[in-house]
């Protein structure tokens, strides 16, 4: 069996692995000793095998819908693969768990932030309800479907939303090897592709081993080691090609990246070079 959540949900709403029967979790005290309850609606949905909760025995395909609040006590006893789905204020929580007939195993787990419409809200308030009244149907069952439909919107969303941040930091990486000479800095960069700086310092930490600080310098004392071994020119120079107005500081930068001044990097470098003549 594969572990994709995304691919498992669409089978269930396309009807390639069809939902079976909708359940509703317990909400009676006592809660029992090894009972899972927590503040924030979840569905459970079997698999594969089978699953004794409380009174209900849960099929493969059976969906339980717990509350926030009430709880559910599965008794593992036969193989089975379950679909956990956890919703949060702000996120929700998908986790694929495996009992073998020896121990639990977690095969996926993944998150997901709620964002957009309200959607979401609505199917679980909806469902809610449902769980008042104890009453199974084919409205709940189709409630459901469209609770795990949007739950897979928000799975795709975020892959393009990701998709979408990496090409853009390759787009800002490739303004930096270009412009480097130019006077950047973390605003005028952000402001060129109308985010903010505060979001720019995020992909950099999200996608690159270094800060933008970091990464611009970096190219920069690139571009100035390959100005010094090709060309005859003033270390002065070779600091302002490659977008340091300060010299000086360019020199102090320099050394502290390669234990060397820029004079001593270049007699290191033909020396080297003439010795391999």
């Amino acid at each position: 069996m594969h572990h994709d959540i995304t691919h498992i949900l669409t089978d269930l709403i396309n009807g390639a692995s069809p939902l079976r029967q909708v359940h509703f979790a317990s909400a009676s005290a006592p809660v029992p000793e090894m009972a899972f309850q927590v503040d924030f609606p979840r569905i459970e949905v079997v698999l594969e095998g089978g699953i004794t909760d409380g009174a209900l025995m849960l099929q493969q395909h059976d969906v339980l819908f717990v509350p926030a609040g009430s709880w559910n006590c599965p008794d593992w006893r036969l193989p089975a693969t379950t679909l956990s789905i956890l919703f949060g204020k702000q996120q929700l929580g998908f986790s694929i768990q495996r009992w073998d007939g020896v121990a639990l195993q977690n095969l996926a787990k993944r998150h997901v932030a709620r964002r957009g419409p309200r959607v979401g809200s609505f199917l679980l308030q909806a469902l809610s309800e449902a769980h008042m009244q104890q009453q199974e149907s084919q409205t709940t069952r189709l409630i459901t479907l469209s609770l795990l439909s949007h739950c897979t919107d928000l799975l795709n969303s975020h892959i393009q939303t990701a998709s979408r941040s990496q090409a853009l930091f390759e787009a800002i990486r490739d303004h930096i090897d270009t412009h480097y000479a130019d006077a950047l800095s973390r605003e005028s960069v952000a402001q060129a592709f109308y985010i903010s700086p505060n979001y720019l310092s995020h992909l950099f930490n999200k996608s690159c081993a270094l800060g933008f600080n970091e990464y611009l310098n970096y190219v920069r004392l690139e571009k100035a080691k390959a100005l010094l071994k090709g060309y005859d020119m003033k270390v002065k120079e070779v600091a302002h090609a490659c977008g340091f107005p300060d010299s000086n500081y360019f020199c102090r930068l320099f050394r502290k990246n390669t234990d060397r001044s820029p004079s001593e990097y270049r007699r290191q470098y033909h020396s080297q070079l003439t010795a391999t003549e």
